[in-house]
């Protein structure tokens, strides 16, 4: 009997070193397949980019997964106890094992497979072996992966202190609404920074981490209730919060108010996605959507609004002019005609209109149902508000609304300000436009606008979009002849000119009046636009240097040096354009436009600046009477200071006394150019200030006329005047800076010859050396332009020799204009 004992002892000691051995192999094979986690020494959790505006509004978040770095040591206590008491209690005091978390699970996996599931049913897992599963391993529910789970545990705990371990999984863990980490959760559900959260508010998020969409806030409210009180009375069994606090707490509804994502400047849309081309570019998709990048930017957004306001009302006011075209859709009326039109997407940045649809018709009058707004989380409100489409309010249709409406039309309306109910017609204009402004010192790009709408187009027309000039570009002409020998009061020939292209055609650019006035002066001929003084003052000076000096201005990175191009017959962009009138705004200094100010990473370095100037004494520690720092321009200057100030007062006399008389109402110091093009088919308006450098384009996307009576200085004039207008508000006038050593004096505008007591003439600035013509010397003189040398004398005669031709539209046949 004994030996019968003895026999099955040492089966079952063989029986249990097998065991021993089984389960030390399987646990050897399974620690040989463990990830390396000492990785997480150096990770870098994805991060949310977050672009600002340059006074700090928010503009828009780029990110992947919605993620805001918060460092252990900046979590508000609510918020770690909360979490503590919902997911590890006893996170402190284990070696990274939770044991009654074990054996509850343990329990429950035991329960499961006596019900015939084989599956792990989860549960008991720390603080720490989540941050093993999240960081390291998947999700999926074996043995081998809960066995890998609690050896990784261990190893972290052996590794890592205790709050960079809760710091790794409080900004790692997903709580639903596209938030990673709770201070994205705060802040998308809550609209609230980490420490603004309240009792109520911490114990919701610290519910989510188990399965956000089980307690999803709109859809199952009351299974999220009910899990954030439970949380709450596990922080008070834990001491985190007393029974009173936990009493208020639990009578709390959610409150929750998600937060918008993309631009919270609805204004900007073209901006801000200009911003995140130019961050891809600068360091790839991976930094911009998970780099943690704080932007500031040099969008003004008091600006940005004039801008678009400014563009919307020249786009509209053009639109209206050609009457209404058809509506925006058509639905089925019947007694559920909310959920139809709601079915209708608006513009979402266009927050003035109102998509209505037309419930009763009734001669010149249209009754009309609002689209009812959408909740959250897609139900349809069911607040049907009704209103009066009058027709006589209408001002810009002509016809009854009954010749133009019926029942069903879906259009957009607008209320009329002081008449409750009663609203207008509305429509989205096909003519399309841009808008840039620029700090004409810096190239700092206040605001810009690529379109009506962007939710309708992405396309920027401010950045993208190659257009044709015009006449905008002939400054870039005259600068080049300023700079080469020319002055203001130098005197070209406007007569026939003949140009024989190289495959033999004749090219005979004419004037918009298809006159010609004799001699003029470099003033005249740009005040007027006179085409063909420009073509024959590039002849003069060569294609070649107007092409060199348009490369330096950027207006173009290269140029076909043929005198086409002097009228503009390239294709440039706003931006382009703008920039290379700042650059004649501040003395020539070349101007690179910028959007963005400066960039730091998610340490708050700043790794991007756009100023590059240096500082000379910037880095002094004591001041030991030494002078005051010197910042130092470094930039390029491609056109000479006294140059500058002769092509921007030879432009503020286009706003004087030629082109672009519109701006004259601003009432200051403005300098510019309007620009039309063939057809009628762009019109632009490009001025400065010594404060801001704008540029107006408008024109259809496909190119086509906009009519005859559509030029730079009756559309895009009108345009950049009403920005100037609100943008200066409130501002004094600047005058123009004058370099030294320029000298001033009085000269006939027509014969650039001295003007004796100023009569009927204009003060011009000449530099050193230079001065009015003794004696009047034509350049492009010849027997050809006989005849209309001989008419220009005759008008002089008739009218005195200050006659001056009638100021015309800057357009032109037979070439740009």
């Amino acid at each position: 009997m004994l030996r019968l004992l003895g026999w099955f002892f040492g089966f079952g000691m063989f029986l249990a070193l097998a065991a021993v051995a089984g389960g030390a192999v399987y646990l050897t094979t399974v620690s040989a397949e463990l990830p390396d986690y000492t990785v997480l020494k150096d990770y870098q959790p994805p991060v949310t980019t977050r672009v600002h505006a340059a006074d700090g509004t928010l503009l828009a978040e780029f990110a992947r997964e919605r993620r805001l770095f918060q460092p252990i040591e900046t979590v508000p206590p609510l918020v770690i106890n909360a979490f503590l008491s919902a997911e590890d209690k006893d996170f402190y005091r284990h070696g990274g094992i939770a044991v009654d978390g074990v054996f509850r699970a343990v329990r429950d996996n035991l329960m499961a497979r006596m019900d015939g599931n084989s599956s792990i049913q989860g549960g008991g897992s720390s603080i720490t072996q989540q941050v093993a599963k999240n960081f390291l391993l998947t999700s999926e529910q074996t043995w081998d992966r809960k066995i890998q789970e609690a050896l990784l545990a261990i190893r972290i705990e052996s590794t890592f202190s205790k709050d960079r371990i809760l710091e790794l999984y409080l900004n790692e863990i997903f709580l639903g609404l596209n938030s990673y980490g709770v201070a994205a959760a705060a802040l998308n559900y809550f609209d609230k920074a980490l420490y603004q959260l309240d009792l109520a508010e911490a114990a919701y998020i610290a519910a989510l981490p188990k399965g956000p969409n089980n307690y999803h806030p709109f859809r199952r409210p009351q299974a999220a209730i009910e899990r954030r009180n439970w949380v709450i009375d596990r922080m008070v069994e834990n001491g985190y919060a007393t029974p009173e606090e936990a009493a208020l707490a639990k009578e709390e509804p959610l409150n929750v108010v998600p937060r918008a994502g993309g631009s919270q400047l609805y204004a900007a849309e073209y901006f801000t996605e200009e911003v995140r081309r130019e961050l891809a570019k600068l360091y790839g998709e991976d930094q911009l959507y998970g780099g943690g990048l704080s932007v500031r930017t040099t969008l003004d957004p008091k600006l940005q609004g004039y801008a678009r306001r400014a563009l919307m009302d020249g786009l509209i006011a053009y639109d209206h002019g050609r009457g209404f075209r058809e509506p925006v859709a058509s639905i089925e009326i019947g007694e559920d005609w909310g959920l139809a039109v709601a079915k209708v997407k608006p513009l979402s940045d266009v927050p003035e209109w109102q998509l209505a649809v037309v419930l009763e018709m009734n001669g010149n009058e249209a009754r009309i149902g609002l689209r009812p707004d959408s909740t959250v989380d897609g139900a349809i409100a069911d607040d049907r508000v009704e209103g009066t489409l009058s027709g006589p309010e209408i001002k810009w249709v002509s016809k009854p609304l009954s010749s133009i409406l019926k029942v069903g039309d879906v259009v957009y309306v607008s209320p009329i300000v002081g008449k409750a109910g009663i609203y207008t017609l509305e429509q989205v204009p096909e003519i399309e436009g841009a808008l840039v402004a620029m700090d004409p010192r810096t190239g700092r790009v206040l605001a810009m606008v690529g379109g009506f709408s962007f939710a309708e187009s992405e396309f920027n027309r401010a950045t993208q979009a190659l257009r044709q000039p015009g006449s905008s570009f002939k400054p870039i002409v005259y600068a080049a002849a300023l700079d080469n020998g020319y002055t203001p009061a130098s005197v070209v020939l406007d007569a026939p000119v003949e140009i024989r292209n190289s495959d033999g055609s004749i090219w005979r650019p004419e004037n918009y009046a298809q006159q010609f006035y004799g001699p003029q002066t470099l003033r005249r001929g740009i005040e007027r636009s006179r085409n063909v003084m420009t073509v024959r003052l590039a002849k003069d000076i060569g294609m070649p240097l107007v092409a060199e000096y348009a490369k330096m201005f950027g207006v173009y990175d290269s140029m076909q040096p043929v005198l086409a191009m002097a009228l503009g017959a390239g294709e440039t962009t706003d931006m382009r354009m703008t920039a290379a009138y700042a650059t004649i705004a501040n003395g020539g200094r070349k101007i690179v436009p910028t959007l963005i100010d400066r960039i730091q990473d998610r340490y708050g370095v700043t790794v991007y600046r756009h100023d590059q100037r240096t500082c000379e004494g910037c880095q002094a520690e004591a001041w030991n009477g030494q002078g005051e720092p010197r910042i130092i321009d470094n930039r390029e200057q491609v056109l000479d200071p006294m140059t500058a100030y002769q092509i921007t007062s030879m432009m503020e006399g286009v706003v004087q006394r030629g082109t672009g008389t519109a701006a004259k109402v601003l009432n200051r110091p403005v300098a510019g150019k309007t620009g039309t093009t063939n057809d009628y088919k762009d019109a632009w308006f490009v001025g400065f200030t010594p404060e801001l450098a704008v540029g107006v384009y408008v024109g259809y996307d496909q190119p086509r006329s906009m009519g005859s009576s559509v030029t730079g200085g009756t559309f895009a004039t009108p345009i950049f005047t009403e920005f100037m207008q609100k943008a200066l508000a409130g501002t004094p006038a600047t005058p123009f800076n004058v370099p030294p050593g320029m000298t001033t004096a009085w000269i006939n505008p027509n014969s650039g010859v001295q003007a004796y007591n100023g009569e009927g003439g204009i003060e011009e600035s000449f530099k050193p050396g230079t001065g009015p013509n003794l004696a009047t010397s034509v350049i492009g003189l010849g027997v050809n332009a006989a005849d209309a040398i001989q008419r220009q004398q005759e008008m002089q005669q008739q009218y005195g020799n200050g006659y001056m031709a009638q100021p015309s539209a800057d357009a032109g046949r037979g070439g740009l204009f």
